[in-house]
Formats: structure tokens, C-alpha cells, sequence
């Protein structure tokens, strides 16, 4: 997309907007109450606020989407990261299954993971790091029917409060008990041999104690058919909530037990080779590795894909202390492991008779049988990452309100530890069909050193972060505010790493570094219905072990590790009892990012600019007809690196579109609604070096509800109606080589809910 052409949709955006807010103005009623008394004015937010105070989010001087548990249903999302789709400025490619999802936020640079996302719940990063080698938040955490809402928030207040991320915070609230008795259970089944069981139930143990109790337990094939059950899991979250006359205490637990096949770039230039293939399969998913000076051996069963098996806990402590002083303090402890085994493609894929040792054929390892010199072949590496991880964050805030004032100091503390041990490279050449064998008769297959590419480390790191923070906001007028944030954070980082398992240490770090992070923004409103906002933020992301492993020597001060955020925004805003529509122009500068190849390789160090503008509306009608409208439009530019300044960013759309019509109705007293969705994306990239292009393509989605009765509900989900065989990214370790990675194919899912209150 042309820079002018962005800038027309920008201008025309923002006229659009504005014009609607002048008919809103001239058709109000001159005797309106100050604040509107719409159900949707009435939404609130906590995301970005200190300690999670809360806001209206007609009221907010930030860009922040909400999507509720009936959105969350309509959309049917595969995984965590497969739901940030909704959220205006977000590029996601959740194609690599379950976990290992690659997420970009408003054009920020990045080769993948996601470094600029933070996922809370219940107000508290799970996990303070937001990227760290194969491991993405998103990976900690599962949807299920414990989920209210989530909320995500772009840029605006986050460099200020809770762990000062510059990106995207989403915050995941948990259902919670009332007086009223109620719950569900459900059971999803699909074509790809998912059964699933569902169950929740919420309540009160006592006189203002409320408890909400649920999770899943779950197995598949995978929607790549893997030929055996490649994904299982479970989940357990349990929530407990004490109301006292001035505040709440809640306190919740979440424990997670699931992993998935890591789904990987496959050829596209080889024949039967398409979105439902998948490298893992009963001939190799028990495979064994080498690794160390002595060459040891060990077997590994890489079935076990990628996953999470630990906990979330935590909770909150909000008092009202009279006289306008207010005190939160949120806390969350998150500890388990965060495993990857992967059969990862290396290279371009070739025909045997090119690497077998007499040109014209080898053997199968497993059944023995001789395969022809024009078999399809391919190396893959048997990838081994165990990493063990800690975190706990708390976030102590107090705030007082005053009549023209409202001020808030913060304490935010978070230590971060990974232990990692692993074994890259292993690589041999398979037969190209899925989950194919190794073959004999192969040099290098036969060799304990393999083909080609190996690092193997053993590392521990351990990170601690102190920072205040303050906050306040000058409400100037009825209709006009100022608010000024500033954060201050001392990071601390001590890590070492024994590079080739041979027991030596090879690096070492002890890293301590101070940042001062500020936001300032206004908001008007135009009057109830309607208002406009304006915004600048500068923020950090402060390194962390990879950091410092992939750049050690590099540098003399890892202050040249830091990646700086400068953000300006310009919002406007319209909700009424029909109408939601945000429309936010963006721009961004980050210095510092660092794109890394290879684990082990030294990174490129470039500096990336972006603007553009996300659009997030929703129209809701009487006679049961809504729509739902997700767009981001954005120039991306690289204008400072040794080799690709000038160039566009890598891996993200120059624009990409949702719309989400809907439509219920009754049936002889019964409910049904049906739905849809139909995204659309641009050409991308697939390297900084802007020699791959990623074409765009389009997806459709539909889905029926059907409740014949109030305590039963049936719902059918199709995902990729059209089996698009849309791409998400090329190889970003070869990228010169044909390979990409699909998105999902078809599937569909069908669940039956009993609900009861």
C-alpha cells in the first residue's frame, strides 16, 4: 500500500468520524445528563489504569478493545493467541498450532514470538518476560469457560503502569460467583477427533463469598492429522472472591497441563505437500538425539509437541480507605515448564537420488523400505527445548481523588527466572510425506554429528525489576481532562550459559540498568455519546537472558540492549445503544530491536518506523442483526540497519480487515443465531532483506447457535469454510528456501452446553 493512499483512508476515517459526532451532537436532547446512561456507554475497562481501578471506556484516553464470553464463543478460537485477531493493530499468526503462535503489534518489528505482547490475568502479568526463546506468553495460557472478558490494550498508558509494556497488555478477567447458583457443561467433539468436556459452576460458600470453580480435559489428532493423539489437556481454575463492606479480596489458582504438535514451514513447491501436512507421525515421533563432546545419546518422544504443565495464582486486595484514598495491590506467582519438542525443517527440500550415498536410492528406517531416487526429501532436525520457568509479580498502587484531581503512586516488583537445556540441530533427511521416516544410506543420517546446523546450551538466568511509578489526571473541565503518567525501573538481570554441554561456562552476565518511562494524554468529549483523544508515550523493553546470549560481546554497555518506544496517538470515540466505533491513527518509532536467525547467531540491530490507523466498530440492531467491523491499515519502515534500511518490516500486512456480521432470531419460541466472519489480509514480506513475499489472502468463517430449550444450547463452528491455503510466514531460518507455513485448514466442531441457574 502507497503512503498517500494510507494517509486518504486515514483522513477519511477520521472525517467519518467526526461528521457522525456533529449528527449525534445536533440530535441529542439539550436537557441530556452529563454522562450518558447508555448500557454500552456504561462498559468498563480496567486495562491501563492504576491497579486496575477501573474506567469507562467511553471515558478513555487510550486505544483498548473488550471482548466478552458470548464474543469469545462466536469466535471459536483455536488457541490464545488465535483470539487477539479481534484486536485492531494486532497481526497474529497463530498457525504453528496451540502454542508457538507469532504475535505483531502496530507494526513493531520482529522475526517472531511475540516480543511486544503481555498477557495478565486479573490485572497481573503471568509471565513478566513477554518473549524469551520458544517461549511466547500466549503458550502459559488456555481459554476456557472461566473466561469473562479480556481487554487489549495498544500502546496508551502501558509504559507507565503494571510491568511497563510498550505493545499490546491483554488482560484476562475470570468469571466470578454471585448469589445466584449457575453454571454449565459442555462436550465438543470435531472432524479432527476432538473430545472435549467443559464444566463450570459458580455460586456463594457464605454471607459476601463467592466461588467460581471450572476447567477442561481434552485430546485430539490435531486439526493436521498427526495419526495419533497429538494433543491433550487439561485445565483446573478455581476462584474465590470476599467482599467486605469496604473492598474485595479474590484469590484464584489456575493449573494447566496441555501440549500440541508444533506445527512448522513445509515445502511449497513439492506436489501433495499442502496445509494438512505436518512432519510428525508413528515413524518418527520417538527419535533419539546427539549431543555434548562425548556424544551422548538420548531418546525423545516429540509427540509431546509444545505446551505448558504448571500454574497461575495469584489475586487482589482492593480497600476503599475513605476520604478519597483508595489501595489495590495485585499479585500473581506462575511456575511450571514450558517444554518444546519439534521436528524442524532445515533447508529446501530436494530428491533422494541428489543426497543418497550410491545417487539413486536409501532404505526407511523403520519399515525397510526402499524408496526411489525422485522420493521427496527433506532434513529435519529432532529440536529438544526444556525450560523451566518462575515468575511473581506484585503491583501495589494508592490513589486519592480530589474534586479536580486524581492521583496515583505505584510500587510494580517482578523477579523472572528460566532454566533452559537444549539440544538444536540433530538434523537428517526424511521422506517428504507426513510424519515420514528417517532413511539409511545416508552419510550424514548415520553420523552422530548429522547434517549440518547444532548449538546445545544449558543456561540458567534469573532478572528482577523495581519500579515506581505515578500517575495523575486534571479534569480541566466537564468535558475536557489531562493526564500525565512517568515510571521509573531498575532492571537487574544475572545469567550464564555452558554453550555445548560440556559442563564449562561460556558467558556470563550481570546486567543493572535504570529507565525513566512518561505517557501524557487528553481526552474531550463532544458530548455524551462521542469524544476524542490524543496521546504521546515513550517506553522500554528491557533485555532479557536471550538478549544477552545472542549479543554477548557485542556490546560494551547492554544499555545497547534496550529497545526505546516512542508512540503518538489520535482517537476518536462514538458509543450509544446501537453504536460502538473507535477509530485511532498511530505512530511509532523503536530503536534497538534485534532479530536473531539462529539462536547462537549475533542479532541485526535496526531501528523500525510505522504509522497507521485501526478501526474497531460494532453495530447492533433491534431486530437482531449486528456487525462487527476490525481493520488496521499501516506503513511500516526499517530506517536504520547495516543491510536493509529502507526496507519494509518483515512478516506484517500493510493492511488486513474482519467483518463479523450476525444474525439471531427465534424459532417457535426457540433461539438461534447465526454468524460469520471474513478476514482478509495483504501481501507481507517474509524477511527484513524484502526478497520473499508472502501473498495475501482471504478466510471465511461461519457458525450457528441453536438453543431449543433455556437450559441447552448447540453450537456448530466451521473454521476456513473455503479451505484457503492462506500463508502466514515463510521460513525464518531459511529464508531463502520454498518453505512456508499454512494456515489452518477446514474444520468444524460441534458442542451441546447444558446450562442450569
Amino acid at each position: 500500500m502507497k503512503p498517500l493512499f494510507l494517509k486518504q483512508v486515514l483522513a477519511s476515517a477520521i472525517a467519518a468520524a467526526l461528521s457522525q459526532s456533529v449528527v449525534a451532537q445536533e440530535d441529542a436532547p439539550q436537557d441530556t445528563p452529563a454522562k450518558a446512561t447508555s448500557e454500552n456507554t456504561e462498559v468498563i475497562v480496567v486495562s491501563g489504569t492504576p491497579g486496575g481501578t477501573g474506567i469507562r471506556k467511553i471515558d478513555a484516553s487510550f486505544a483498548v478493545t473488550n471482548i466478552d464470553a458470548s464474543d469469545i464463543e462466536k469466535l471459536a478460537p483455536k488457541s490464545t493467541a488465535d483470539l487477539f485477531k479481534a484486536i485492531p493493530g494486532v497481526w497474529v499468526e497463530s498457525s504453528g498450532g496451540e502454542s508457538g503462535a507469532n504475535v505483531f503489534v502496530r507494526g513493531f518489528p520482529g522475526g517472531g514470538d511475540a516480543p511486544f505482547l503481555t498477557i495478565s490475568l486479573e490485572g497481573s502479568p503471568i509471565y513478566p518476560a513477554s518473549t524469551l526463546s520458544f517461549l511466547e506468553n500466549s503458550q502459559l495460557f488456555r481459554i476456557d469457560e472461566t473466561i469473562e472478558t479480556v481487554e487489549g490494550l495498544r500502546g496508551g498508558p502501558n509504559p507507565v503502569v503494571s510491568n511497563g509494556q510498550p505493545g499490546l497488555t491483554t488482560n484476562f478477567r475470570l468469571k466470578r460467583g454471585s448469589d445466584t447458583t449457575e453454571g454449565l457443561a459442555k462436550y465438543t467433539v470435531s472432524d479432527y477427533g476432538l473430545n472435549r468436556v467443559d464444566v463450570m459452576a459458580s455460586g456463594a460458600l457464605a454471607d459476601d463469598l463467592y466461588y467460581m470453580v471450572g476447567g477442561y480435559i481434552k485430546s485430539s489428532e490435531g486439526i493436521r492429522d498427526a495419526g495419533f493423539r497429538s494433543e491433550e489437556g487439561n485445565q483446573f481454575t478455581f476462584n474465590i472472591t470476599k467482599e467486605f463492606d469496604n473492598g474485595q479480596l479474590n484469590l484464584y489458582t489456575r493449573q494447566t497441563d496441555d501440549h500440541g504438535t508444533w506445527y512448522l514451514p513445509t515445502p511449497l513447491n513439492v506436489e501433495g505437500i499442502d496445509a494438512n501436512y505436518t512432519q510428525i507421525g508413528p515413524l518418527n515421533r520417538q527419535a533419539t538425539i546427539t549431543y555434548g563432546p562425548q556424544n551422548t545419546t538420548e531418546s525423545f518422544d516429540f509427540g509431546n509437541g509444545r505446551g505448558w504443565d504448571g500454574h497461575v495464582s495469584g489475586g487482589s486486595l482492593k480497600l476503599d480507605l475513605g476520604a478519597g484514598w483508595q489501595l489495590v495491590d495485585r499479585f500473581n506467582l506462575t511456575k511450571g515448564q514450558a517444554n518444546t519438542y519439534g521436528l524442524v525443517p532445515n533447508g529446501a527440500a530436494t530428491t533422494l537420488a541428489q543426497v543418497a550415498d550410491n545417487n539413486m536410492s536409501a532404505m526407511g528406517a523403520v519399515t525397510g523400505e526402499q524408496y526411489a531416487g525422485d522420493t521427496p526429501v527433506q532434513q529435519i532436525g529432532r529440536w529438544v527445548v526444556q525450560k523451566d520457568i518462575e515468575a511473581f509479580t506484585n503491583d501495589l498502587a494508592v490513589s486519592k481523588a480530589w474534586d479536580a484531581f486524581d492521583t496515583s503512586l505505584g510500587l510494580y516488583t517482578a523477579t523472572t527466572k528460566a532454566e533452559d537445556w537444549w539440544s538444536l540441530g540433530n538434523q537428517a533427511y526424511y521422506v517428504l510425506t507426513p510424519g515420514g521416516e528417517k532413511l539409511e544410506g545416508i552419510a550424514c543420517n548415520d553420523s552422530p554429528e548429522g547434517c549440518g546446523f547444532s548449538y546445545d546450551i544449558d543456561s540458567v538466568g534469573d532478572a528482577s525489576t523495581t519500579a515506581f511509578y505515578a500517575t495523575t489526571k486534571w479534569y480541566a473541565t466537564a468535558d475536557l481532562d489531562f493526564d500525565l503518567g512517568v515510571r521509573h525501573e531498575t532492571h537487574e538481570v544475572s545469567y550464564s550459559v555452558d554453550e555445548g554441554l560440556d559442563g564449562q561456562i561460556t558467558k556470563a552476565v550481570n546486567y543493572d540498568q535504570s529507565k525513566v518511562s512518561w505517557t501524557a494524554g487528553a481526552n474531550y468529549s463532544l458530548n455524551d455519546f462521542s469524544g476524542v483523544f490524543v496521546r504521546m508515550n515513550q517506553g522500554y523493553k528491557m533485555p532479557y537472558f536471550d538478549d544477552f546470549r545472542d549479543n554477548f560481546g557485542a556490546y560494551t554497555d547492554g544499555n545497547d540492549l534496550i529497545k526505546k518506544v516512542t508512540q503518538g496517538e489520535l482517537g476518536y470515540k462514538y458509543m450509544n445503544e446501537s453504536i460502538q466505533f473507535f477509530a485511532t491513527a498511530f505512530a511509532n518509532e523503536v530503536e534497538g530491536d534485534t532479530f536473531v536467525r539462529l539462536p547462537g547467531v549475533p542479532a541485526e540491530i535496526l531501528t523500525n518506523e510505522a504509522y497507521g490507523v485501526e478501526l474497531d466498530a460494532k453495530y447492533q440492531h433491534d431486530s437482531g442483526f449486528s456487525l462487527n467491523l476490525n481493520g488496521t491499515f499501516q506503513e511500516t519502515e526499517i530506517t536504520a540497519s547495516a543491510t536493509n534500511e529502507g526496507n519494509e518490516a518483515q512478516r506484517q500486512p500493510g493492511w488486513q480487515v474482519r467483518l463479523t456480521p450476525s444474525y439471531a432470531f427465534d424459532v417457535n419460541g426457540m433461539y438461534a443465531s447465526v454468524y460469520g466472519t471474513v478476514s482478509a489480509v495483504d501481501d507481507r514480506f517474509g524477511n527484513n532483506e524484502n526478497t520473499v513475499v508472502l501473498e495475501g489472502y482471504e478466510k471465511v468463517d461461519v457458525g450457528v447457535i441453536f438453543e431449543p430449550v433455556d437450559s441447552l444450547k448447540l453450537q456448530l463452528s466451521v473454521d476456513n469454510l473455503t479451505d484457503e491455503q492462506g500463508i502466514t510466514e515463510g521460513d525464518p531460518r531459511s529464508p531463502d528456501a520454498p518453505n512456508g507455513r499454512y494456515i489452518m485448514p477446514r474444520s468444524m466442531k460441534l458442542s451441546v452446553a447444558y446450562l442450569f441457574y
